[in-house]
């Protein structure tokens, strides 16, 4: 099983930028992908971004596209969320996830994850 552990929310104004981190620990963590999603009060749970278990693939929903970027460093056992071009519809909790499988490139639906982080709020003010 894999720990994680989200950090960087906040609260900023619109069209403001937070980088999320996520610290994984309890499994060998270059074998596995990682995802990014986020829950709005009222919202089922949303995709955001994934990346690869080797960092050279991304996905990110439309709604991130161009704003949103997802690095990882397998050195350190951490994956990132960079937001950039923050809007109030952003407000949410962020969760990290990671992939229950290994070397898989990456994935745009809860059901590949099997280990989820606290979650970090993030809220954008108009």
């Amino acid at each position: 099983q894999v720990q994680l552990v989200e950090s960087g929310g906040g609260l900023v104004q619109a069209g403001g930028s937070l980088r999320l981190s996520c610290a994984s620990s309890g499994r060998t963590f270059s074998r596995y992908a990682m995802g990014w999603f986020r829950q709005a009060p009222g919202k089922e749970r949303e995709f955001v971004a994934a990346i690869s278990w080797s960092g050279g693939t991304t996905y990110y929903a439309d709604s991130a596209k161009g704003r949103f970027t997802i690095s990882r460093d397998n050195t350190k056992n951490t994956v990132n969320l960079q937001m950039n071009s923050l809007r109030p519809d952003d407000t949410a909790v962020y969760y990290c996830a990671a992939d229950r499988r290994d070397y898989r490139w990456g994935c745009r639906t809860l059901a590949c994850y099997d280990s989820w982080g606290q979650g970090t709020q993030v809220t954008v003010s108009s």
